[in-house]
């Protein structure tokens, strides 16, 4: 079941969303060629605990079968998608680095992700990084009251596919709360007019995966978190927690 959210509820979740903000911003300007994915995961959980919050991510683990996950950060370099665990590898010229990040305040979650070029990247990292926040951008214009969850996930679909990039099989967004996944979840393909219908209250998070080759499969790596592609081409990512209201899409992770 879908769990509408009050106004109240929505100002708590707010109050997350810009721990995770800041949090984004604080990193992505951290992260050069030389910084290790340990010292950006260290930076993220000083700056957490700093504005009051608690990491959403750190000892997390939604299956029996997962480890929990040991970071606050999920750190994806490159042909890296998604939950990439913060270790020794320094970043480097060119990288193609996904930050997600999730933070607690009062018992609710905030979730965002993006996307940032390390040092000189090059033109079609550039182009599937946009491409990505394009798509978030027009999922979140769908997020209105009376819209449909299809029409949520077509509006990602239509946008990979006029870049020609792939979207990763089996993995999308998902409702938020005083959990960090809810009901329902959020595919990144679908029909308009399709499936649950929204209504004042629904928070979803949003989170385009793109591909760069076009290829919708992936690889599980030996630590059993890590999703990279399954050609070892590169993978942007970008999310943000978005309420439905009567006046609008309200994005609750902006800065």
């Amino acid at each position: 079941m879908v769990s509408l959210k009050s106004p109240a509820e929505i100002a708590s979740m707010r109050e997350a969303g810009r721990v995770v903000a800041d949090t984004l911003r604080v990193v992505a300007e951290a992260a050069r060629p030389g910084v290790t994915l340990r010292e950006l995961d260290a930076l993220a959980a000083r700056h957490i605990r700093a504005a009051g919050a608690k990491p959403s991510f750190l000892g997390y683990r939604p299956y029996a079968e997962l480890p929990p996950f040991p970071g606050v950060l999920c750190l994806s370099v490159n042909e890296v998608v998604v939950h990439g665990i913060p270790n020794d590898r320094a970043l480097r010229d060119g990288d193609l680095l996904s930050v997600d990040c999730g933070a607690i305040v009062d018992g609710y979650h905030g979730d965002a992700a993006v996307t940032v070029g390390v040092g000189r990247v090059d033109a079609e990292a550039r182009r599937l990084s946009d491409a990505t926040r394009e798509a978030l951008e027009a999922a979140t214009a769908q997020m209105l009251p009376g819209r449909r969850l299809g029409d949520v996930a077509h509006a990602v679909q239509c946008v990979a596919e006029a870049y020609g990039y792939g979207i990763l099989r089996n993995h999308g967004g998902h409702g938020i709360g005083t959990s960090m996944h809810e009901d329902p979840h959020v595919p990144n393909t679908g029909r308009p007019g399709r499936g649950y219908r929204l209504r004042e209250g629904v928070v979803l998070a949003l989170e385009p995966m793109f591909v760069e080759s076009g290829r919708t499969d992936y690889r599980v790596l030996a630590d059993r978190w890590t999703l990279a592609t399954a050609d070892g081409t590169r993978a942007a990512h970008f999310e943000n927690t978005v309420a439905v209201t009567s006046d609008g899409p309200r994005v609750l992770t902006a800065v």
